[in-house]
């Protein structure tokens, strides 16, 4: 990854490219089993016990959510011979499936984020990929998008591993022409299929790349759990998250939320979960009043101390003047992307990244 470096998003790769080369959006809907219900237990077709989920599992019926996909130019369903990368970019705490497409800004009719995707693969930057926009909320109801640390569709926000393991994943795979079979989990599928995801977020979705993906707390509501060591904004921790690093090799993390877990508690779960990660990204504006503190600095503190040998590739960017919005995270997506898949010289030594970006719109 040395030979690639972090930049500000050209202003050419925000423009909308031609129409020729344009990647297309779809909404699919898909089947969810696993799932926070009105009694805030989880409902799952899985063997999860009470120790590991921090509360009741039960058998419930499906849900019927949706995502949105976006198919670069090209795509062929019918064409099983080429295949491709995926992302899944996660939303905040008050977005939606549509925040990354909306919010990212809009060039001749064409969503910013979907112009950088078509401009990095028309350039030779990274080669095809398919890109997820799931809605992160695993809960019954999963279209509130309400700030309500006592909702459901709140609890649902740390409990979306389940449902991205069992549910979603298993749907991309098995519908779209994708290089991961999340059916393969002898020791070599699983090395090979690491390489072709990758997973980030922007704030509440940050927080689920690091807590979810890495393997950190999982938060309730103070009235539900009874304690009260967490947060100021009502929410406290419970049980620790297993962690999908069998599933993911490159961990994005943009303005992650207040409720990311600590660098140690990050850094202990790399160290001790048996795979190597090829990638951790985590970027954040030094004037975000919201994320700044309580949840970059919180999650950056003795990660790297505490991670062992496990972490391959770490970077740690602090946008100058960057507040709470997309100028920082249509960065950190575009950096990402570029350093999980982009063509580059792979070297053995662990690379550690430490930098000021000044420039960011």
């Amino acid at each position: 990854m040395n030979n690639i470096e972090v930049t500000a998003v050209p202003n050419e790769y925000k423009k909308a490219a031609s129409k020729d080369i344009q990647g297309n959006i779809v909404e699919v809907s898909y089947s969810v089993k696993n799932y926070i219900n009105k009694a805030r237990q989880l409902v799952t077709n899985q063997n999860i016990s009470f120790q590991e989920a921090g509360r009741e599992t039960v058998d419930g019926s499906e849900i019927i959510k949706k995502c949105n996909v976006y198919l670069p130019t090209g795509y062929n369903e019918y064409d099983k011979d080429t295949r491709y990368n995926v992302l899944y970019l996660l939303h905040g705490v008050g977005g939606n499936r549509y925040e990354w497409l909306n919010g990212s800004g809009n060039d001749q009719g064409n969503f910013v984020i979907c112009n950088i995707l078509d401009n990095l693969i028309a350039k030779g930057d990274i080669d095809p990929l398919i890109v997820v926009f799931p809605e992160g909320r695993s809960a019954h109801d999963w279209r509130d998008n309400s700030f309500n640390v006592e909702g459901t569709n709140m609890l649902g926000f740390y409990y979306f591993d389940y449902e991205l393991r069992y549910d979603l994943i298993p749907f991309i795979e098995s519908n779209y022409n994708v290089y991961a079979n999340i059916k393969d989990t002898s020791s070599e599928g699983i090395k090979y299929n690491r390489i072709h995801r990758a997973i980030a977020g922007l704030s509440m979705g940050g927080m689920q790349s690091l807590n979810l993906i890495i393997g950190g707390y999982r938060c309730d509501s103070k009235t539900h759990t009874g304690t009260n060591t967490g947060w100021s904004n009502g929410l406290d921790k419970t049980v620790l998250a297993k962690g999908m690093e069998d599933l993911f090799t490159y961990v994005g993390a943009f303005s992650n939320a207040p409720t990311s877990s600590s660098g140690k508690v990050l850094g202990s779960s790399i160290a001790l979960c048996g795979y190597r990660m090829n990638l951790l990204y985590i970027t954040c504006g030094n004037a975000d009043e919201i994320a700044s503190r309580e949840g970059y600095e919180k999650a950056i503190e003795d990660l790297i101390e505490t991670g062992g040998d496990n972490l391959d590739n770490y970077y740690q960017i602090l946008i100058e003047g960057g507040v709470h919005d997309f100028n920082v995270w249509n960065n950190g997506a575009y950096n990402f992307i570029r350093l999980s898949f982009g063509k580059r010289k792979e070297y053995l030594e662990p690379n550690i990244v430490r930098m000021a970006l000044n420039s960011y719109l």
